[in-house]
């Protein structure tokens, strides 16, 4: 697998490529801003021209994959538009939600505020459907899996601002961008607070796993991305601490 600053391969092969993609990169081209750092073109030099098949936020991290080939483009669209796809999200929250599981089909309107956020609307939203399981608290903090059935923008962020929780260092949808330090969950904490760096400062949202069936094959494929190293160095100091692993 190659390493590059921006992605990391999980799979290739002549019809499509998956990526594990850092935070902060479009994955294609953006309406607001054109000219920003774009994962399809980092690629380009390793795999030529790559076809977006469905949406990751910017500030999301994890799986993407593109097709290599316009019959391939056709049918990975199909799958996505037809919710023949299976994504499962991990992302870490502030707080402890009282349940289990939770399903919520709140209608989704994008864009809806001045902020640009996506927002519930009864009345002018589209469906969106998200399940979610709560994968055990920490301290302050809570491990959630998500498994959006559609693909509205900013779904998983608004699901969960609509059940009263925020993901953390989430600017848009949480106001709480606090980052996450080692002195804050550490009983023992022994070194300088005012030195002290973040384990993680983004949004702690990753596409953990998409699952496609291949539109060459036909086979159901599972890709899967292991957490970057901010998200990574949070679980294990987490796991180390309160004993709970999302990975376990």
């Amino acid at each position: 697998m190659k390493q590059s600053a921006d992605y990391t391969v999980l799979f290739a092969d002549d019809s499509l490529v998956a990526l594990n993609k850092r935070s902060g990169i479009l994955i294609a081209q953006d309406r607001y801003d054109p000219e920003a750092p774009r994962l399809d073109v980092a690629a380009k030099e390793e795999f030529g021209e790559l076809y977006a098949v469905h949406r990751l936020d910017k500030d999301t991290s994890g799986v993407v994959i593109y097709a290599r080939t316009q019959e391939a483009h056709k049918n990975l669209c199909m799958q996505f538009e037809k919710r023949e796809v299976h994504k499962t999200y991990h992302c870490l929250v502030n707080g402890h939600p009282m349940w289990q599981t939770l399903h919520v089909d709140l209608k989704l309107l994008p864009d809806g505020d001045a902020r640009h956020r996506t927002v519930v609307n009864k009345r002018q939203g589209k469906i969106s459907i998200t399940d979610f399981t709560n994968l055990g608290s920490c301290g302050p903090y809570t491990w959630i899996k998500a498994e959006p059935k559609t693909g509205r923008t900013h779904q998983i962020r608004a699901h969960l601002q609509a059940n009263g929780l925020g993901i953390v260092c989430d600017p848009l949808y949480s106001g709480n961008q606090k980052p996450v330090k080692l002195s804050d969950i550490k009983r023992r904490y022994n070194g300088d607070t005012f030195e002290e760096r973040p384990l993680l400062s983004r949004l702690a949202l990753h596409a953990y796993q998409l699952e496609i069936t291949h539109p060459v094959t036909g086979e159901r494929v599972t890709f899967t991305a292991p957490y970057p190293k901010d998200m990574e160095a949070v679980r294990k100091q987490l796991a180390k601490i309160f004993k709970v692993d999302p990975l376990a």
